[in-house]
């Protein structure tokens, strides 16, 4: 999924910032080329990346746990620390991220 940054927010994740980001929030980080990896609790891949100073992707990969061994408090620790990445990343909180989103869909640029 694409994110928008927040207009002047991009110097906060460029150069070693989104590194710096990922590894605060998840504990790790792997960086290979642009794309920054990390994994935490449900989730198997975190995959963030720069697109441009406006654009930031990210792309989550589940567990291969089955979802009735899953435990519900994992699920919402895992959802929680996402949200707190991607607005720490973009500048935006989910408020805001689901506002852009829906103004973006009634414009037919989603």
């Amino acid at each position: 999924m694409e994110y928008d940054i927040k207009r002047g927010w991009f110097g906060k994740i460029d150069e070693g910032g989104l590194e710096k980001i990922m590894k605060e929030t998840f504990g790790n980080v792997e960086v290979k080329g642009k794309v920054h990896t990390s994994k935490y609790g449900v989730l198997d891949a975190i995959e963030a990346e720069i697109m441009s100073k406006t654009i930031l992707r990210v792309e989550t990969v589940n567990s291969d746990i089955p979802a009735d061994e899953l435990n519900d408090g994992d699920i919402l620790d895992t959802k929680r620390k996402l949200n707190i990445f991607v607005e720490a990343a973009t500048g935006f909180d989910v408020k805001a991220r689901k506002k852009r989103a829906q103004d973006k869909a009634k414009k037919g640029t989603l």
